[in-house]
């Protein structure tokens, strides 16, 4: 699959938004990933599933991770591409962890996953969460990079399509200053 067929996808299905967002991180942006949409259709999250694990599939994954709530389609569809088991990580009392029974045996080989990459701090927190628990990661990837390729990690590090989305803090965005009111189409509130 291709960056352009990514990006796509994501805008026949109608995750690809343009309007005024307010993000999870509180900064305002032009363009909204829901990847919800998409993910809704199995069809299209097998195939998005199989085109992020081709690219991971001679790092001999074990388990593939992703944190909840977006990325958990997104893990189960590569686990099964790769022929892996999936899991989540939940935030408890504010840290990633792994919950439900969920463990990683020590040195198990584990590829971190995402529906959409940001900042890249929700696949930082899973990865420090696999870490602590012994498993050693082999690469992190995502259906859509969202930073635009500034999100860095010292790792294999893949995305099926790149997007580079303006963003303003709240006080400097022009759309509010041209009246818009910023809409929070997310999981989180």
């Amino acid at each position: 699959m291709t960056d352009r067929e990514a990006l796509d996808l994501y805008g026949s299905t109608g995750a690809l938004l343009r309007g005024h967002f307010r993000l999870t991180s509180g900064l305002h942006s032009d363009v909204y990933l829901q990847s919800a949409l998409i993910l809704q259709h199995p069809v299209h999250a097998a195939s998005l599933g199989e085109a992020l694990a081709a690219r991971f599939r001679d790092d001999s994954v074990q388990t593939v991770l992703a944190p909840a709530i977006g990325g958990i389609l997104v893990a189960h569809e590569v686990a099964r591409a790769l022929g892996a088991r999936a899991l989540f990580t939940e935030r408890e009392d504010g840290i990633m962890r792994l919950r439900r029974g969920f463990a990683l045996a020590s040195g198990e080989r584990c590829l971190v996953v995402e529906d959409v990459m940001t900042t890249g701090g929700s696949i930082r927190e899973v990865v420090a969460c696999v870490e602590a628990l012994g498993g050693v990661v082999v690469g992190v990837g995502s259906l859509i990079d969202r930073s635009g390729g500034a999100a860095h990690f010292p790792l294999k590090r893949v995305a099926l399509a790149t997007v580079k989305a303006t963003t303003w803090k709240p006080e400097e965005c022009p759309l509010c200053r041209a009246g818009s009111q910023a809409v929070k189409p997310g999981s989180r509130v």
